[in-house]
């Protein structure tokens, strides 16, 4: 099966071609708990116009409800993702736009998700499938590898890609969700299987590109410290300045009349630390190089 993150091309079959990017992809790697028992049923009713339609109810759902803005909770009210009900996304469902379908019922969501967990759990791949980001992500994304691996100002690279980073993902549904994910994924199968899918691309993508500023700028990594150590704490600490800048605004973690973030700051602390050049390494692992300034 392939992996739930891998770009597809668009489906050239009937009225689904005409749906709006991502609903027009292949989604019968995405949804992988459809209410039927062959692969090429639940491959059609993956690219069938009409589950699009819920997905799209979902996605707006959660967006109002996950996104800037979006209203306070009652008191008292704590459910997580409550408002994902099977008659809230049926009731959505009508005011998609076109050329979506527009006509909902429970009888019909139940008829492709016989659960509402599964819908959930589908709808959690969707939104953090990587095809949701905004179309120019990928543009942005290969500008700012290009000015960290060979730009002249490695400095500012940083400041400016740890910024975007971190100011988008706190506007972000999918971003969100995807943290609101983690404090709730204890016990639930799926909700770890969708966090660990998700951080397996994310992290991934950013080994590569670390892996190619070491290569350019001739760096090397500290005895005992690997790649994946060097994307895991920079990602723990993105996922950090991101909940920070969602829960508290007014912390200054994100300035955006500078376009700056701490996060800018914390990332070159960390690859300072982490990182030494190739032709001047002094061989000494990270603890080692902090007793030698400390301790002495």
């Amino acid at each position: 099966m392939a992996h739930v993150n891998e770009p597809r091309a668009p489906w050239g079959k009937g009225p689904k071609r005409d749906l709006p990017f991502p609903y027009d992809r292949d989604l019968s790697g995405v949804l992988r708990h459809l209410n039927r028992r062959t692969r090429a049923f639940r491959s059609r009713l993956a690219n069938d116009p009409v589950t699009a339609a819920y997905l799209a109810a979902g996605m707006r759902l959660l967006g109002r409800h996950l996104g800037p803005g979006s209203p306070g909770r009652a008191h008292g009210e704590r459910p997580f993702l409550s408002f994902l009900s099977q008659r809230a996304i049926a009731a959505e469902v009508a005011n998609n736009p076109r050329p979506f379908p527009r006509q909902g019922t429970v009888a019909m969501l139940r008829d492709r998700w016989s659960a509402q967990s599964e819908f959930v759990a589908d709808l959690i791949s969707f939104a953090v499938w990587r095809e949701n980001y905004r179309p120019e992500y990928r543009e942005q994304r290969a500008a700012n590898t290009e000015k960290l691996v060979s730009g002249p100002d490695f400095v500012r690279a940083v400041h400016e890609t740890a910024y975007q980073h971190t100011a988008e993902g706190a506007a972000m549904p999918s971003v969100r969700l995807g943290l609101a994910l983690m404090t709730a994924a204890e016990g639930d199968e799926e909700i770890m299987r969708a966090v660990s899918a998700l951080y397996e691309d994310y992290l991934g993508s950013w080994k590569e590109l670390y892996g190619a500023v070491m290569r350019e700028r001739g760096l090397r990594l500290r005895p005992g410290l690997t790649l994946g150590d060097l994307a895991d704490a920079l990602s723990a600490t993105t996922d950090g300045m991101t909940l920070r800048a969602i829960g508290d605004p007014g912390s200054g973690v994100v300035d955006h009349e500078r376009r700056r973030s701490l996060m800018g700051t914390v990332a070159l602390a960390v690859i300072h630390g982490f990182l030494e050049p190739d032709e001047d390494a002094s061989g000494l692992t990270l603890e080692q190089a902090v007793s030698a300034r400390f301790d002495t």
